[in-house]
This record gives C-alpha cells, sequence and structure tokens, in this order.
C-alpha cells in the first residue's frame, strides 16, 4: 500500500513536468513565433524566414517532441513511484 507523502511527491513531479513542457511550447509557439518573428527573420530555413518557419512549422514539430519526453519522463517517473501497470 502506498503512503500519502508518496502520492504527494508524484502528483508533485507529475505537475513540474506538465508545466515544465507547457512553458517551452508557450514559449517556442507565443515567443519565436510570434514576439520574436522579427530578429528571426534575419535568418532563413531553407527559402522562408526562420520566424515565418517557426511560426508555422516549428512549434508543431516541437510539440510533437514534447509528447514524446512527456511519455519517457511520465514512464521514469511511474518507475520512481511504483505506479506501474505491470497487471
Amino acid at each position: 500500500m502506498e503512503n500519502k507523502s508518496s502520492g504527494n511527491g508524484y502528483w508533485r513531479a507529475t505537475r513540474r513536468l506538465i508545466f515544465s513542457l507547457l512553458a517551452i511550447w508557450a514559449f517556442v509557439s507565443l515567443g519565436l513565433g510570434i514576439i520574436l518573428v522579427e530578429p528571426l527573420n534575419h535568418w532563413k530555413i531553407g527559402e522562408l524566414p526562420a520566424g515565418f518557419w517557426m511560426a508555422q512549422q516549428g512549434s508543431i514539430y516541437v510539440f510533437v517532441v514534447l509528447i514524446f519526453v512527456y511519455a519517457w519522463q511520465m514512464d521514469r517517473l511511474d518507475h520512481k513511484y511504483n505506479k506501474d501497470d505491470d497487471s
């Protein structure tokens, strides 16, 4: 049987992970795609300005990577806090 502090630690770590990943995604999609688009447009990715590319494609790629990071980190947290579903 799990104790209460272990459950609190698990949910605290889960929330910290989720908020961290959301902050990264918000920075990439809002920060790089909207707020910092002008400085990024000085560089090109292929034929397109980097700011336009980040707004259209980059934030989507980062989001997909963050999904895999979330799954990997949650698997590690599940093992750490014995929340495995080994039934």
